[in-house]
């Protein structure tokens, strides 16, 4: 085939954030703004993205394209024209979106097809190796698994997963607070740096222990006063986080919408004081959020230091909630925010 295409949606994390590159368990779900590119076949083998969308985004397409060389799809050189609404640098996984898309559009080209669960791994290596960004899993998962009006239950260590069902009569709003620290991409590598100490640590006493995923609350405490204050912080918040993913499994399978909002709340409460990943733009906002009828709960997510917080509300609250966050929030901080939908849609398609 000489050309093809791929399509694919951006996603928000509805809670378990930075616990998927601990082994952990996540809640993402697919939304309804996508990447979507063409590609077309060249005589030779590099890889060609007309009008880059990102200035890294020809890293990420000749990762992609070499990591599928390397799993032994016949792809050659490629041209990539790429469009889409998906917003950039927002937290709603815009990178990840890209990849597969490519990833699609490649194997079109090539005649190719390739496991879901395989790919997702593809795409996060082409990050960690041709871009140097240590991502979890979650958002390539989440782009290709991802299924209407559900979220996704992933254990990102077994890379096995459930859909769980959002009830309509709640609605998933997204706002963008329009900021993004030059410190995150810098400061989410040394996190996870900062978890892989936490385990090095905590081997002392648990000497088969393989990531923070298998480190219970208790353990965690008991040996509070042994460990580097700023270590210990980063483990309780991923030992609580996957907790509260569970625990919000559940309150979303027993229509628990106060309960998971709770949890929500919890999560950005962890992220701020424990894994210290917040902005204050984001507590701006989230803070805003809280005081808002009929609103579950809210908290930051994504990589964190700017970028989006998602909010569970009420439907018949919805269009109230938009407008009041809108204008206190250009208030508080002079900027003027955008909102998403964040309506469970699904994944990724190749054509």
């Amino acid at each position: 085939m000489s050309a093809s295409a791929g399509r694919a949606p951006g996603r928000v994390n509805l809670i378990g954030e930075h616990t998927d590159y601990n082994d952990g368990f996540v809640m993402p779900c697919a939304i309804g703004y996508y990447t979507e590119v063409t590609v077309q076949a060249r005589a030779d083998d590099r890889v060609v993205l007309a009008k880059p969308h990102d200035d890294r985004a020809i890293k990420y397409a000749e990762g992609v394209v070499l990591e599928l060389r390397r799993a032994g799809v016949a792809v050659g050189g490629i041209d990539i024209e790429a469009g889409g609404d998906l917003p950039i640098g927002a937290g709603l996984s815009s990178s990840a979106s890209f990849e597969v898309a490519v990833a699609l559009g490649a194997l079109g080209i090539a005649g190719a097809e390739i496991d879901r669960v395989a790919l997702a791994r593809i795409c996060q290596r082409a990050e960690h190796e041709h871009v140097g960004i240590r991502s979890g899993i979650m958002d390539q998962y989440a782009v290709l698994f991802g299924e209407r009006d559900r979220a996704i239950l992933l254990d990102t260590e077994t890379l096995q997963h459930r859909y769980l069902p959002v009830p309509r009569s709640a609605r998933i709003v997204i706002c963008n607070t329009m900021v993004k620290h030059e410190l995150a991409a810098g400061e989410y590598n040394k996190r996870r740096e900062q978890c892989e100490a936490a385990v090095l640590a905590l081997r002392q006493w648990y000497p088969i222990l393989t990531s923070l995923r298998h480190v219970s609350l208790d353990e965690l405490l008991r040996h509070e006063a042994e460990l580097d204050p700023v270590l210990f912080r980063r483990a309780r918040h991923v030992v609580t986080e996957n907790a509260r993913v569970l625990e919000a499994a559940k309150a979303l399978e027993g229509r628990d919408l106060a309960q998971f909002g709770a949890l929500m709340n919890a999560s950005h409460d962890s992220l701020r004081d424990d894994y210290e990943v917040s902005a204050e733009e984001l507590d701006t906002m989230v803070g805003i959020a809280r005081g808002c009828d009929g609103v579950y709960g809210a908290r930051m997510t994504g990589g964190g230091f700017g970028g989006c917080t998602v909010n569970l509300l009420a439907a018949a609250s919805a269009d109230a909630f938009r407008e009041r966050i809108a204008r206190e929030y250009r208030v508080a901080t002079g900027i003027v925010p955008s909102l998403y939908d964040g309506t469970p849609v699904d994944g990724a398609t190749s054509g």
